[in-house]
């Protein structure tokens, strides 16, 4: 029997020879390898949905939030195929010259972005990881190991046989975009510690497996944490934009990490309650500190946890703030530095907010359901690091990439 380490070394042997190809291959291959997926999702939409039906019957303890992730339905195979044309669309950034500069001696050097090489995807429930994953890696030159949740293994199986189909058709090689098609705890900490084979691993999930990665990993992590993110409403919020921003922020769809999960009004707002009583009447649970329980009978006291909990879920936590510097000081302190947004009709504070709040995304009058890397036109995304090393902010194509430096000389020595 072959072990988990063996198995993980041989599927990345695999992929270092097909990262080599693709480093190399003309960009239209990988477009049209794109092409051809989007068109075999399509073409086996019925079959994918089947796999998802699959799944989903064998996912009871699953939270409403993750069932939710997990369900695929007409229209979400439609928007993966769409995915898989809109990222083949994207000029590939490999090649790219990034700067350039020549030294007195006349020695020119650029810097030039390269793929990373072979990238390991360790995701849950979102079998749309599979197609969205597997082409933002193709596209940017790397290839992959893809390793999803086993509550989303039929639907994994049959996205992944699309993405094939469509390397097949572009004469590239199918070890590109690999698939650990096996339950097996052990080959996800084979990957981890697949130092020198893998040279990236990327956690898609909960704060919990992102957590296990890190702590278990001997490969560099591009870390995804929660996204405990904040609307903050200023006194001088437009109260229409203030209601119809918050929400879209909590309740257009609240198992996505961009939701909101906390909103802090500004004690000076005048429209306080015709809010809050909006976010009730849509069926969100409000837990509030003690002057926003004064505002409504059904809003229930919030406990310490409520402040640092991505819910995920119809559930929200409500803070009254004194001021503008209060509102930063509740965001500095308990989030995740994932999303953050602020309503203001007011200049000042909106630069303040957004110079001084440190998340990798900060916006001013919009919601935090933007925080996706297709709303940014960058076609799909790997995932919104939250760290301040390489990548932050949505992942996609340029952070799959790292960079060279080429010189050309005239014979110049170094005497």
């Amino acid at each position: 029997m072959i072990s988990p380490d063996n198995r993980i070394a041989d599927m990345a042997k695999k992929a270092r020879m097909a990262a080599a190809e693709l480093a190399r291959a003309d960009p239209a291959r990988t477009a049209a390898a794109l092409h051809a997926a989007a068109g075999a999702v399509r073409d086996s939409a019925s079959a994918i949905l089947a796999a998802n039906d699959e799944d989903l019957a064998g996912a009871h303890d699953l939270a409403p939030a993750m069932r939710d992730r997990l369900r695929l339905d007409a229209a979400r195979v439609e928007a993966v195929a769409a995915a898989l044309d809109m990222i083949a669309a994207l000029p590939c950034p490999v090649g790219e010259v990034i700067d350039t500069r020549t030294r007195p001696n006349g020695l020119r050097l650029e810097r030039v972005r390269v793929p990373i090489g072979v990238v390991g995807i360790v995701y849950e429930s979102r079998p749309n990881v599979t197609a969205d994953a597997g082409a933002l890696c193709l596209r940017s030159g790397n290839a992959v190991i893809l390793r999803g949740g086993s509550e989303a293994r039929a639907s994994n199986r049959a996205l992944h046989q699309a993405m094939t189909a469509g390397l097949g058709a572009a004469g590239l090689p199918e070890a590109a975009i690999q698939l650990v098609d096996d339950p097996d705890r052990a080959l996800v900490s084979a990957m981890l510690r697949a130092a020198g084979g893998i040279d990236l691993i990327v956690p898609r999930g909960g704060k919990s497996l992102v957590a296990a990665v890190q702590a278990e990993a001997r490969v560099p992590v591009l870390a995804h944490l929660d996204g405990n993110n904040h609307v903050y409403v200023h006194h001088a919020a437009d109260p229409a934009m203030a209601e119809a921003i918050v929400l879209d922020a909590k309740l257009r769809r609240t198992g996505i990490c961009g939701a909101m999960e906390t909103l802090l009004i500004d004690a000076d707002y005048q429209a306080t309650i015709p809010l809050v009583e909006a976010l009730l009447a849509r069926g969100c649970e409000v837990r509030g500190d003690g002057r926003a329980q004064a505002l409504d009978p059904r809003i229930r006291p919030a406990q310490a946890a409520d402040w640092d909990t991505e819910y995920l879920d119809a559930v929200c936590a409500v803070a009254i703030v004194d001021g503008f510097d209060a509102a930063l000081g509740h965001i500095g302190a308990h989030g995740s530095g994932h999303t953050d947004a602020i309503v203001t009709e007011d200049a000042a504070p909106a630069r303040r907010f957004l110079a001084e709040v440190d998340s990798a995304i900060v916006l001013h009058n919009a919601s935090t359901q933007f925080a996706d890397g297709g709303e940014f036109g960058m076609g799909a995304e790997i995932g919104i690091a939250t760290g301040r090393l390489h990548a932050r902010g949505p992942v996609a194509l340029e952070g799959l990439t790292t960079y060279k430096w080429v010189g050309r000389g005239t014979g110049q020595v170094r005497g």
